[in-house]
């Protein structure tokens, strides 16, 4: 059983996913099996990938699957090889070869953690880019992570009894299923950080998931939503919750009235008049 298991999930990228794979293969740790997870790919992503693993840890392998999307893939191929960790890498992402010595070192010097991410370089296009203010990284970061996403799947290990207990990734989310579990894992417990830039994150390429699909707080909202339903929250992160829920529902509100969608307008409308309500009820309960 190898320590950790990598997870690259992957659809209709064939040149991507094969610099993606050749940089976990890479990697100076060589405890770990590396799953490719084929989501469907039409473009030959999965003979691809399949040349690239040539040579690579027993346990390693390509899964070819209908596509179900990028959350039910990621579960799929942590389901697919035992081990005591699960570690992702998007197909458009890059490791550098220490990444996941440094990071299963440092949770080695801090056992109590269940979780844990590294620091990122970003590159937009192929030039360097700064991340925001708002991007940074700490610990504890709810209730920060209820405005946007602040864990970054290809930067994640994850300990494999924890990922089963929280039921991993949500595939009823198209997108937005990395905000939907980190909001649950934070609400649980600190997200580990190890501040070395030793992920490199690739944007601004023309299939990136998060232009796929017009309006993602349509799905943030989706995910306030589910937790406020599922989760007995303390009364100061529900308090949160509901405000960035009620601000979101209004962004939403009023574009969809500027577009004349009068009945979407009136469901956002409804749903942040109604959350405060709807959330202390499962308080109570």
């Amino acid at each position: 059983m190898p320590a950790v298991v990598v997870v690259i999930p992957v659809r209709d990228r064939a040149g991507m996913v094969v610099e993606a794979a050749r940089s976990v293969l890479a990697q100076t740790w060589r405890d770990q099996a590396l799953v490719v997870v084929d989501d469907g790919s039409t473009d030959g992503s999965a003979e691809a990938a399949e040349a690239a693993l040539a040579g690579a840890p027993a346990g390693s392998r390509v899964l070819r699957r209908a596509h179900a999307g990028v959350a039910a893939a990621r579960n799929a191929g942590a389901a697919a090889v035992d081990s005591a960790w699960i570690a992702f890498l998007d197909s458009d992402d890059l490791w550098e070869p220490a990444k996941l010595a440094a990071q299963m070192a440092w949770l080695a010097a801090h056992p109590s953690q269940r979780i844990a991410q590294t620091g990122e370089r970003w590159l937009d296009r192929g030039r360097h880019r700064n991340p925001r203010a708002w991007h940074r990284k700490e610990e504890r970061i709810f209730p920060r992570c209820l405005e946007r996403c602040l864990v970054s799947p290809s930067a994640v290990a994850i300990r494999r009894d924890f990922y089963d207990e929280l039921g991993g990734f949500d595939a009823s989310f198209p997108v937005c299923e990395d905000y939907e579990l980190w909001l649950r894992v934070a609400l649980r417990e600190p997200v580990g950080f190890l501040d070395a830039p030793l992920v490199v994150k690739r944007g601004g390429h023309a299939d990136q998931l998060s232009r796929s699909t017009w309006g993602l707080d349509r799905w943030r909202v989706a995910a306030l939503v589910k937790l406020l339903a599922t989760t007995s929250l303390a009364p100061v992160a529900r308090a949160a919750a509901v405000d960035v829920l009620r601000a979101k529902c209004a962004v939403l509100a009023g574009g969809a009235a500027r577009r004349g969608r009068d009945a979407e307008a009136a469901r956002y409308r409804l749903l942040a008049e109604t959350a405060g309500a709807c959330s202390e009820e499962r308080h109570d309960a």
